[in-house]
């Protein structure tokens, strides 16, 4: 009979998979998911698959991990996040880096190595707020950028 934490991995399992690999590109060995799709929406499909994984990660830290492996899964997500804002080689980026896939491979590795040990749980609080202050970073250095580059256009055409 599986234990609790056995189910919740599964579900883990289950949600990981349809974000990265939930598509297999018949004749190869490559796989995509929801993460990759959502991404090819110009602006906010990025910024809504960064939000779904700082939920992932806010879920797989209560389930114990250490800070050190909470800030190498927000370091995952937030590579996603940067190289996937980048047209085509985001996307692209995005079918091989399978930030989500990775993080669940760190939780399990953790909970292998500390299985008859209690584990400290990160503070999902804290994780959201590193999140959050992530995407507003990105976002006001996006908006300023877009800024000076639309300024050097428009000067371009005046």
């Amino acid at each position: 009979m599986k234990t609790e934490q056995q189910t919740q991995t599964a579900i883990l399992d289950k949600i990981v998979s349809l974000l990265d690999s939930a598509v297999r590109i018949p004749g190869t060995n490559i796989r995509f998911g929801l993460d990759a799709l959502i991404g090819l929406i110009p602006g906010v499909g990025d910024s809504a698959t960064f939000l779904i994984s700082g939920i992932l990660v806010m879920a797989m830290a209560k389930k114990g991990i250490t800070r050190k492996i909470a800030l190498q899964m927000v370091g995952n997500i937030a590579i996603d996040y940067l190289v996937g804002t980048i047209p085509i080689l985001g996307d692209l980026f995005d079918v091989g880096f399978k930030a989500n896939q990775r993080n669940l491979e760190l939780l399990k590795k953790h909970q292998e190595s500390h299985k008859n040990k209690d584990i400290k749980v990160a503070n999902a609080k804290g994780i959201l707020i590193m999140i959050a202050l992530f995407l507003v970073a990105f976002l006001i250095v996006a908006g300023y950028i877009t800024i000076k580059v639309g300024k050097i256009v428009l000067g371009i055409f005046a």
